[in-house]
Parts: structure tokens; C-alpha cells; sequence
């Protein structure tokens, strides 16, 4: 039996402008679909992030052309055309199969959205549904505060591609407007409100609803300084009431300042500790009890204690820009959100995709501050011991961010150098053969009784710590809940009445 294709408005920008309806079917389908530009940041994924549920199947539809040119046979027409035709049959596989596919819309998946391709390519094979969105219109007609028609006034929405002329002729005939489609056509739009005599009552909006809108006269724009998710707005009735302008300068595409009238609240990054709950810090401890917000990996988000009132955004790990993103976006809406990560946030964890995120001039007035925790590196040796006791180095083991080379690069350098190595995310369900290869790298370099440390689930309700040597390593006793600590030519394994105890000293004699 076919699956579903369900084309889901997520509205404006704002993620509690999603519907109720909306909301439940993006937890409930087994495919989410989004498109982005070649930069690969979805804003449609963005909103979506927090009704997504662990684990779901992602299809990320990127667009050939944007803005720029192409060097396709048939242009840009001919460019966007194969696009859909692929996407269409990416979608297709997924429907054949039985799966449902929620494609996700900024907006109304009907109102000027890529939804209407896939609609027109897929609706006649399988079944398809379509969930409305708030638009960018109402969502820009709130902005302004005021009515945007009443009584039998007619409202004309056009695309600011149009010639100037043909805009201005229509600007001229109707009683309200909203033109959509600026950035680059600013300049021809601003004429055609010129020329239709309409420019006094115009106003501008850009990126209604979110923490980055702001709400200018349509003659005060600068020209270089409009972004695609923008507005031009023509009231029919006079307003009665103040239009809320934007004071100062706001965040935009070429980098400009944020406005300093947006509430900004904070982002606070904590490490969890690896497991036990003694092992999360009181500073932290208080950071989740005052946040509004607490974002992260499920797995961290599930150990962080519900509280009234609180939201919790969970998704999969292997989204960590746009999680960081989300995070950013809430504090710039005046949430105090904290970021949860497990061990300490800096190591191999969420400090670095926040702080990196951070550096985008659109979020560089949002306060970040980042909590240490005990690492699981800390809580591996401490229970057998001292085996980090001298210079150690942290190596994660997965080639998902970096490539393999790398990794084999490192590891060879640090064995080389005679220093005992704490080995992070050492295998997972598909990646199993990464140990046999460190084992054999760093027996080049190490003697074959070398201690090794396994510590699995340290502080969790499985914990299990052995110790053994690197010749005896079986790479089938490891997964991604192990933490490996392999020692030096200095480290020592003793045994005592309670265990092997391990330790590096720090009186190093070189040979």
C-alpha cells in the first residue's frame, strides 16, 4: 500500500505559528522533506526542529539556483524544472515503499511555495493532503498593527517581479497590496510605489513573526539591505493607529548590527556529567532550573528532570548547526535556553556547534555562556585509577565529521609521541571497523601489553569497567557507549584486592 504525501504550512517563521494539525503530523510522518539553498540551512527545518521526533528519515531537497546563474542547457528554467522531476522521484521511492512524507512549506504550501511542484508531480499517483499555513501576508499585516482592508476594499497580492511599469499600473488600481518576491527587486518595487503615487503609504516588513522582523516605511529601505522574506505593504484604510517602526539598524543578510529593541535572552551550554546524576554540577543544576527552554540530542534531553512550563526541544545527534541555530534563535526571542550535552559541553559536544553558529553576525548580540561538566575521559580513569595521570590526548574515533586519514593521522602522531589517549565514540551500529584499525595503528608504536581501559555506560544503570591489554582489544566488546583509555610506555595495571588499579606517573623517565 502507497504512502501518504502530506504538504505541510508551517507558517511564517515563527515555530509556535505552526498549527496543532501541522505540529502532529511532522511527529507522526515517517519522512520529513525540506528544501534549502546550496548553503544547506532549511529555515523550513528549522521551524519544523521542534515537533520532529528522533530517528525519522530526512529528505533535504537542495534548489540548483537561487539567485545566481547557471550553466544549465535549458537555464534557469530548465535547471529548476530537472530539480523538481529528481525531487519528485526521491519522494516517489519513499511513497512506493508505504512510508508517509510530510514535505515541509514555509507559509501556505499553495501561496508562492516549491510544495506546488511536488503536488503536481506526485498528487495523481498517490494520495496527498494539504495542511494550510498562516502567510507571510497576515503574518506581515500583524507586524504593521493594522487593518490591511475592511468593508469591500479590495486587496491585490503581486509578486515584485513584475516590470515596474505593469506593478505600478496594478499599485495604482486597487485599494490595499502586498508585494512579495524582493531582495533584488526592491529597487524596481520602490519605483512602482513612486510612480502609482502610493509611496507615502507603504510600509516595508521583513521576516514577520520571527525575533529578526522589523517594520519600516517603504521609502526609508535601503536598497541593498532587503532579503528575500520581505514585504511591502499597502494598507486600504488609513491607519488609526501607530505603526511600530524598528528603532536603529536590524540583523540582515550583508551582516548588519541586530536591533537592540528585540528582547534577548540567553544560551547557557551545560555538560550533563556522563551518567550519574551526583555528577552534574550545582551551576548547571540552576541554569536548567531557570531556563524557559532546554534543547538538545533526545537521549541528553530525557535525563534532564520535566518542569512545568518548560519546553524541551529533542532531536536526532546528527543535526548539531541547526539545533545550535534553533537555541540562538529562542534567546533572541527573549528565551533563556539551555543546551544540553552529555560529559563536559566542550568536549567533542554542543559548545562547538553553538559558539560556532554564534559567530554569525545575525546572532552575535545573543549571550552565550557555556558550563563545564565532568567528562567521561574524568569518570572512565577515576574508576580504575590515574591512567591520564600524565599528558594524555582526546581522539574521537568517528570519521562522520572528519575524514578517516585524519583520524589515523592523529592517532599515529599521538602513540608516536608516547602519550596515553582517551579514544571518544569508538564504534556505532554502522561503523564497526574503526578499533581493529587503531589497534593495529598503535601497535606500530605500543608494546602489545599495553593497559587499555574499557569503560562502558560509566555512572549509568549498565556500567561495566574492565581492563585489559591492546593485544587482547576485541573490537566486538566496543560501541559508541564505550570510552577507551589507552596508556602510555609509563602507564601501569597492579591488581589489589578490589580490582585492577592503573595509573601514568608523572615522573617520566625519557629512554
Amino acid at each position: 500500500m502507497s504512502g501518504k504525501l502530506w504538504g505541510i504550512g508551517l507558517g511564517p517563521g515563527d515555530p509556535e505559528l505552526v498549527t496543532v494539525k501541522a505540529a502532529r503530523l511532522i511527529g507522526a510522518a515517517d519522512v520529513i522533506a525540506f528544501h534549502s539553498a546550496r548553503h544547506g540551512r532549511s529555515i523550513s527545518r528549522g521551524i519544523a526542529a521542534p515537533y520532529m521526533r528522533t530517528g525519522q528519515l530526512e529528505e533535504h531537497l537542495i534548489y540548483p539556483v537561487t539567485t545566481e546563474t547557471t550553466d544549465h542547457p535549458g537555464g534557469y528554467q530548465g535547471a529548476m524544472e530537472q530539480f523538481y522531476e529528481h525531487a519528485a522521484q526521491r519522494l516517489a521511492v519513499h511513497l512506493e515503499a508505504g512510508r508517509s512524507v510530510a514535505l515541509l512549506a514555509a507559509g501556505d504550501p499553495l501561496f508562492y511555495s516549491s510544495y506546488m511542484h511536488m503536488h503536481r508531480r506526485l498528487a495523481d499517483r498517490f494520495e496527498a493532503e494539504i495542511v494550510p499555513g498562516i502567510t507571510s501576508v497576515s503574518a506581515a499585516a500583524a507586524a504593521l498593527g493594522t487593518p490591511l482592508v475592511e468593508g469591500d476594499q479590495v486587496l491585490t497580492i503581486l509578486p515584485g517581479t513584475l516590470p515596474a511599469d505593469e506593478l505600478a499600473r496594478r499599485l495604482a488600481a486597487t485599494d490595499a497590496a502586498a508585494v512579495m518576491k524582493l531582495g533584488r527587486t526592491y529597487p524596481g518595487v520602490r519605483q512602482a510605489f513612486s510612480e502609482s503615487g502610493r509611496l507615502d503609504d507603504a510600509y516595508y516588513v521583513e521576516r514577520a513573526s520571527t525575533s529578526r522582523q522589523r517594520v519600516l516605511r517603504a521609502e526609508d529601505v535601503d536598497d541593498a539591505d532587503v532579503p528575500y522574506f520581505s514585504i511591502a505593504m499597502l494598507p486600504g484604510p488609513r491607519p488609526t493607529t501607530p505603526i511600530p517602526l524598528s528603532a536603529g539598524t536590524a540583523t540582515n543578510e550583508t551582516g548588519s548590527e541586530g536591533d537592540s529593541s528585540l528582547g534577548t535572552g540567553e544560551v547557557v551550554v551545560v555538560g550533563l556529567g556522563p551518567g550519574a546524576s551526583e555528577w552534574t554540577t550545582p551551576e548547571v543544576t540552576r541554569a536548567l532550573a531557570e531556563a524557559t527552554d532546554i534543547v538538545g540530542y533526545a537521549t541528553y534531553v530525557n535525563r534532564v528532570p520535566a518542569r512545568p512550563g518548560q519546553r524541551r526541544h529533542a532531536s536526532d545527534n546528527r543535526v548539531e548547526s541547526e539545533r545550535a541555530a534553533m537555541a540562538l534563535d529562542l534567546a533572541a526571542r527573549g528565551a533563556r535556553v539551555v543546551v544540553v550535552s552529555s560529559g563536559d559541553p566542550g568536549v567533542f559536544a554542543m559548545a562547538a556547534a553553538v559558539v560556532e553558529e554564534s559567530a554569525d553576525p545575525r546572532w552575535r548580540s545573543v549571550p552565550v555562556r557555556v558550563l563545564p561538566g565532568v567528562t567521561a575521559a574524568g569518570a572512565v580513569a577515576a574508576r580504575v585509577g590515574a591512567p591520564l595521570g600524565h599528558d594524555f590526548a582526546m581522539i574521537s574515533l568517528s570519521d562522520r565529521l572528519k575524514p578517516w586519514e585524519a583520524v589515523a593521522a592523529r592517532l599515529s602522531a599521538v602513540a608516536a609521541a608516547d602519550m596515553a589517549i582517551a579514544v571518544y565514540n569508538p564504534a556505532s551500529s554502522q561503523r564497526t571497523w574503526q578499533v581493529a584499525a587503531m589497534r593495529e595503528l598503535l601497535l606500530e608504536h605500543r608494546k602489545p601489553d599495553t593497559p587499555v581501559v574499557l569503560g562502558r555506560d560509566v555512572g549509568g544503570p549498565a556500567e561495566s569497567v574492565r581492563v585489559l591489554t591492546l593485544a587482547d582489544l576485541d573490537p566486538a566488546d566496543v560501541d559508541m557507549r564505550t570510552l577507551l583509555i589507552v596508556g602510555s610506555s609509563t602507564t601501569t595495571a597492579f591488581e589489589t584486592p578490589g580490582g585492577t588499579r592503573v595509573f601514568t606517573s608523572r615522573r617520566y623517565q625519557p629512554s
